[in-house]
């Protein structure tokens, strides 16, 4: 007895081929010369930042905590950049944080000659500090924990914080020296339009009294 012819099912074989027929005919699209205007004409929008007038002194990726009273605990406030900012017109500087992924601000304040850095207990990569602090819109005095990746970072901030609140502290010397003197000058201005207006009340009156003395003489000759 022959053996029998094995079946080959060659449906599969077909349906590939068919697939690919109609993959082939899909990769070639017919062009109409058509053209679709968007929907919605966006525009570009100037961003800024609030440090268009301030040079950049320090940059640095930190996490910062914020410390919570009512909790008696330390609250992360966010992972992100530090800055510190220096106004190109008035010298202030100010520290400021963003969180990273939503730069929401996290810390806002100014650096003044009151501002002093203090080693976090327990840690060299930390530092915390004390600050009238304006990040949520409102002028705030909190207390902040501030960690860097390392200890040389965590020292550079440390050291130019107490620097610029150093410098800050020459300064408002300064300016106190320019107000005293300006007052000094303002009170002997004072003074001297004082002395001028009494002189001119004595003139006054002596020419006043040589009038009345006159008259007086001239009556008598009558």
């Amino acid at each position: 007895m022959a053996d029998k012819e094995p079946v080959v099912d060659r449906r599969d074989d077909e349906e590939e081929a068919e697939g690919a027929s109609a993959l082939a005919a899909g990769g070639e699209e017919e062009d109409t010369g058509a053209h679709v205007a968007p929907i919605v004409r966006l525009e570009e929008v100037a961003v800024t930042t609030g440090e268009e007038d301030e040079g950049v002194l320090l940059d640095m990726k930190a996490k910062l905590y914020r410390f919570d009273k009512e909790g008696n605990q330390w609250k992360e406030r966010g992972t992100g950049t530090v800055k510190l900012l220096k106004h190109k017109e008035n010298g202030k500087v100010r520290l400021v944080m963003r969180q990273a992924k939503t730069l929401k601000i996290c810390a806002n304040h100014l650096v003044i000659s009151t501002t002093k850095m203090q080693e976090h207990a327990g840690s060299d990569k930390s530092c915390v500090w004390h600050a009238a602090d304006f990040a949520d819109g409102e002028l705030k005095e909190e207390m902040f924990a501030i960690r860097f990746g390392s200890v040389e970072n965590c020292k550079k901030f440390k050291d130019l914080v107490e620097e610029i609140a150093e410098s800050q502290s020459k300064m408002e010397g300064k300016e106190s020296e320019e107000d005293s003197s300006a007052a000094g000058l303002i009170e002997k201005l004072s003074v001297s339009e004082k002395k001028s207006e009494d002189a001119s009340t004595k003139e006054e009156s002596t020419d006043a009294a040589k009038e009345t003395g006159t008259k007086s003489a001239a009556t008598s000759s009558d």
